[in-house]
This record gives structure tokens, sequence and C-alpha cells, in this order.
């Protein structure tokens, strides 16, 4: 006799695909090789529609063969209080109808967090994919909704042992944790032979390992003069010398409009519309030096061994840092520690245990183990 497991997966914002496309493909492949006393999964994949500019999320779903979504809750854009209020507001109805087993989130976004409230107050099971990162800093919103989520979840699925440890320090049982890997780690090795197809070396007048890749659009960087002006004065500089690939979010192309920052003349800057999963895993892998201020970016340039500068104080992610592949910056140390790095050999540090392509096996492994 066949036994269901009714399972909610939920993406939110454009990091949540690549994180759920791997969890998705093997729930598939799971449902067809199961026998008749096996234990098939019954799942729905949820998008809340935190991300709504199709440039940022639409083309996730065609370029990683993302199902099109069962559910759209099409929340849209608003404030941190407005945006999880109509998250949750439109995910309880969903989770009343359907009566899942388990809701499985991943990553730090407002509909994370959302949706894990919601599971928790009707009784519903949660599974946190990505849980137990930390930045310590709580100013950043995705904190908070890490450490919410991870505070409520019945199954803390972390991609590495600093993870484990952050939660066991919280006061989490261990029973709750399971150490499954990095999910975004599955998603960039079954895109490799699609990266490596993209006919990129010289479209942007650029060769490999002589190229800087950039991506920043962290509102402590990019709203205010103060922080956007001197970032953008150091890639320029930096352009002279070495070209600048820089495909820019609308958030920062707005502000630096806004504060008056000219994008063109520079002929080694390249600034780009905003790029495709591929595009930008072939610029990590390909660049000299990647800067970031994005949590992906900093485990896609670990993966590749790729030296990256992440503009921020803190991370999540210390892993990268400690494997060596990543180091911290700010706005004040910027052009000392591009040179520093510029000067140092092409690749960096280890890939960390785990980060192997099979994270997704291990989690459906692990729900089925939990079961109901």
């Amino acid at each position: 006799m066949t036994n269901r497991l009714k399972i909610l997966v939920v993406a939110g914002a454009r990091p949540n695909f690549m994180k759920v496309a791997p969890i998705l493909q093997r729930l598939r492949a799971h449902n067809a090789a199961v026998g008749s006393e096996g234990t098939v999964f019954d799942y729905r994949l949820v998008h809340t529609g935190q991300h709504y500019d199709a440039r940022m999320s639409d083309v996730f779903f065609g370029e990683l063969s993302l199902p099109a979504p069962d559910i759209n809750l099409g929340v849209g854009s608003g404030s941190h209080a407005a945006q999880t209020a109509a998250v949750m507001t439109g995910f309880e109805p969903v989770c009343l109808q359907e009566r899942p087993d388990w809701v499985v989130v991943v990553g730090d976004v407002n509909s994370t967090m959302a949706c894990t409230l919601v599971a928790a107050k009707l009784g519903i099971k949660v599974a946190h994919v990505e849980a137990g990162l930390r930045s310590f800093d709580r100013s950043m919103p995705e904190e908070v909704n890490r450490i919410v989520t991870d505070a409520l979840a019945d199954l803390l699925l972390t991609p590495s042992s600093d993870a484990n440890e952050n939660l066991l320090r919280e006061g989490i049982p261990a029973s709750k944790i399971e150490l499954v890997g990095n999910v975004m780690i599955d998603t960039l090795v079954a895109n490799l032979e699609k990266m490596r197809a993209l006919p990129l070396a010289g479209r942007h007048g650029i060769k490999e390992k002589e190229f800087v890749y950039v991506t920043l659009h962290r509102p402590s960087n990019v709203d205010a003069r103060e922080t956007l002006a001197p970032i953008m004065g150091q890639l320029k500089q930096l352009a002279e010398s070495l070209p600048v690939v820089f495909p820019m979010h609308p958030r920062t192309r707005k502000m630096c409009e806004q504060y008056g920052i000219g994008l063109n003349g520079e002929s080694g800057l390249r600034i780009l519309e905003p790029v495709g999963y591929h595009e930008s895993l072939w610029l990590t892998a390909h660049a000299r030096l990647v800067l970031t201020d994005s949590g992906g970016l900093q485990e896609e340039s670990t993966y590749f061994r790729t030296p990256c500068l992440t503009l921020r104080p803190n991370t999540e992610r210390p892993v990268t840092v400690t494997v060596g592949s990543n180091r911290l910056t700010s706005v004040e140390r910027l052009g000392a520690d591009l040179r520093e790095v510029l000067g140092r050999g092409l690749t960096l540090g280890s890939i960390p245990p785990l980060w192997d392509g099979q994270a997704a096996g291990r989690i459906v492994k692990v729900l089925l183990d939990r079961g109901r």
C-alpha cells in the first residue's frame, strides 16, 4: 500500500528559486521510482509573488526548469510589515484548504518567516532549508527572519557545521537539526553544462580571468550618497585598468540616477541589465574577482574558488571566509582590498563539506524518515 506525504514547498524571492528547484526535482524523481509499498510525496509549489519583476522572477522559472507554481499568492512589494502580512493572509487559507503534513520553507526572505508563522499557528510542521545561518546583526531584516523561522521550525536542515553550532547555542534540540549540505550548490552543479555552453567570452569585451564581476543592491550600500558615490568612484577607477562587469539591480540604478552618479563614459565599466542565472554563474566562474553584497554569490564564488570581496560588515555564511575564498570589506577599505586581492593568485580556498550537489537528496530522505 502506498502512503502519501503532503508537502507545500514555498518560494518567495529570486534566491529561493535556486533552492527549491533541486528539491522539486528530487521529489519528482522519488515519486517516479517509488514502489507500491513506498511513500509518495503529494507536493505543491507555492510562489508568494514577493518578487514581482519578471526580470527578477519569471526568467528564473524558465532557466531552472521549474514547473509553473501550483499556487501564486501575488503579494508584490510593500514595507516589511505590509509584505509579511500579505503573505500571511494569503497563505493561511491555502494551508486550511490543503492541510499539508509539512510546509518546506527556504532561505531568509519575508515569505520564509511569514509562512512559518502561519504553519506554526495552525499546528502544521515546518522544515527550514538553510537553517542556522547567522550574521549576528539584527539590523538586517533577513537576520530577524532567520531567527524567528528557526525558533518555530520543527526540522532545521543546515548547510554547514557552523549553522548547527549556532542552533545548539540558541537552545534548539539536536534532534531537530540535520546537516544536509548546501542546496544552492545542487542547482549550480546541475547547471554547469548550460553555463559552459554560453558563448560569453568576448561578449562584453572581456577575457576569462581578466575582469571583475560586481553585484550590489543592499540598502546599506546603495541607498545613501555617502556610500554609493565612493563605491562607484572606486569601480570607475578600477575599470581604467581592468574591465568591470556590473549587471545593475533596478534599485541601484534608481539610486545612481537620484544622486546624479553618471554611468556612462568609462569604457571599462560595463553596466548591464540584470542577468539570468546561467550568465551570472559564468561570470562568477570566470571572473578574476567578484565584488558583491549577495549571499548567493559568496557561496557560488566559493564553489568556483574565485576570490570574492563581500561589501558588508558581516556575513551569515562565515564558512566562505574560513575556507579562504571570501573576505569582508567596507567602503573605506574597498580600494586597498581590491588591489591586494587582485595581486594574489587566481584561486583561493576550498569547497566546504557536503557542498557536493546532493543536498536535496538528503533533504528528501530526512522528510521520508520523519514522515508525519
